[in-house]
């Protein structure tokens, strides 16, 4: 099948033009000015925004957590993300303690193989660091594509690794051409003050914001900032949030150190006055917590300074019923929130829109960088000749509402009920094939393909 994009302002990281995009299969063919070849299928872009498919590097999908499940599916969770014009997603699998690499992979694969809409890959979580699973990086790196190692600093007794595991992990990992990435926040301090707040029967869902201050991710991040300084290994901090961590990654600079940074659109849009005393709060129960108002300036900031390299979401939707799990006690709430279908329009909306990010960094931060960082750069990330056809047609100047009512997310409430937004996903082409086009998805449970990733340098 061929299509023939007409009349479209391209928008890639560096560039900004209009042209017409000739797609052949699934790959670009050619773009260039009144193109005339016949097509199957002609789109008239005029008046629209071309941009490539976003990629969002931080998604949880029918995740295990606090006995119970995120509620997207791969194939819930994967369609959604089209609808919101990002068309490739890295999801997370989680290595069980005492069970191997290979174990966790499996496992992970049954649940998206034959069932994702959109292409997906994987990054792993390394939980349970010793001589067998050090043994089955290289397979991973070479024969699974998945370049990318995830470690927790806390969840002590589930996910967390001690500082002798990560200096481990990430000697092997950068001899095997990897990057290893992290949720850096101090365990130890987090759970010492949750058991303080639970003592003093301070229970609502402010207190799981007061159990993580920002000390708590400045510390761990320049802790893992000076352990990747050590190695050598390519470093990733996931979801940061805050000025003090941020900092942090400014002090790696002077010693000439690139510590690649990605934040969460939650993080640019929300603050900490969402949790009050009354249980609504729990919608915003995530890992980091959201933080305050000079946080978001510090992060837009730090995204136009370069030092924030991506914005992705931490997609992790739970239920309101999952969510009650903890009414009587903060620490029981499942933490996350939905934001996989929301970001590509909250970004453009709060952050083009506003003026605080250029349209270049827009697609930069949104789909080029987490193509790069990650290895699947030129296929995904960008348009040009012979990339991968995953093309969002955006219209800037339609106004639209997000709310539950209407988001494709399978989850029964909104993170950002009733926000109006201007900027809206219109089409989106996946691999050559239009897979979204007038608010409906047309392309079938399965057509998503797992992305195998090319090993990585630690450079963009």
């Amino acid at each position: 099948m061929s299509v023939l994009i007409k009349n479209g302002r391209i928008v890639t990281a560096t560039d900004d033009y209009e042209a017409d995009i000739f797609i052949q299969g699934e790959t670009i063919s050619m773009i260039g000015k009144n193109l005339t070849m016949n097509a199957d299928t002609v789109i008239d872009a005029s008046g629209k925004l071309v941009f490539p498919g976003g990629i969002d590097p931080h998604v949880h999908l029918e995740m295990p957590f606090m006995g119970t499940f995120s509620s997207d599916t791969h194939e819930t969770g994967t369609r959604a993300a089209l609808f919101g014009g990002t068309t490739t997603v890295i999801d997370f699998v989680l290595q069980k303690q005492g069970h191997s690499l290979k174990e966790a992979l499996a496992e992970w694969n049954s649940r998206a193989k034959g069932t994702a809409v959109g292409d997906y890959s994987f990054h792993m979580a390394v939980t349970d660091f010793n001589e067998d699973s050090k043994a089955e990086i290289k397979g991973m790196v070479e024969n699974e594509g998945i370049t990318s190692f995830k470690t927790f600093m806390a969840y002590k007794g589930a996910l967390m690794i001690d500082d002798r595991q990560m200096i481990g992990l990430m000697q092997e990992v950068k001899k095997q051409g990897g990057m290893v990435t992290v949720h850096a926040t101090n365990g130890d301090v987090i759970d010492y003050l949750t058991a303080k707040h639970r003592s003093e029967g301070k229970l609502s869902p402010r207190y799981h914001y007061l159990s993580q201050p920002e000390v708590t991710e400045a510390e761990a991040s320049g802790r893992f900032a000076d352990m990747a300084d050590y190695t050598g290994c390519p470093g990733y901090i996931v979801h940061m949030t805050c000025e003090g961590a941020l900092n942090a990654v400014r002090s790696a600079t002077r010693r000439n150190q690139k510590v690649f940074v990605e934040t969460c659109i939650q993080y640019l849009t929300l603050d900490a006055s969402l949790y009050g005393d009354d249980f609504e709060g729990a919608k915003w129960v995530m890992s980091p917590p959201l933080r305050e108002k000079k946080d978001q300036q510090t992060l837009w900031a730090g995204i136009n300074q370069g030092l924030v390299q991506i914005v992705a979401t931490d997609h992790c939707p739970f239920k309101w019923e999952q969510k009650l799990m903890g009414k009587d006690d903060f620490s029981k709430i499942p933490n996350g929130h939905p934001a996989i279908e929301n970001r590509m329009e909250l970004l453009y909306g709060e952050g083009v829109h506003k003026g605080k990010i250029t349209l270049n960094k827009y697609v930069e931060v949104a789909c080029t960088n987490p193509a790069k960082i990650f290895g699947m750069f030129p296929r995904k990330g960008t348009i040009a000749v012979g990339s991968d056809a995953d093309i969002v047609i955006f219209d800037p100047n339609q106004t639209h509402t997000l709310s539950a009512k209407t988001h494709h997310m399978n989850v029964d409430y909104s993170a950002y009920e009733g926000w109006e937004l201007t900027g809206k996903v219109k089409t989106v082409l996946l691999r050559g094939t239009v897979a979204i086009d007038d608010d409906k998805c047309l392309v079938d449970r399965g057509y998503g393909q797992f992305i195998k990733r090319n090993k990585v340098s630690g450079k963009i």
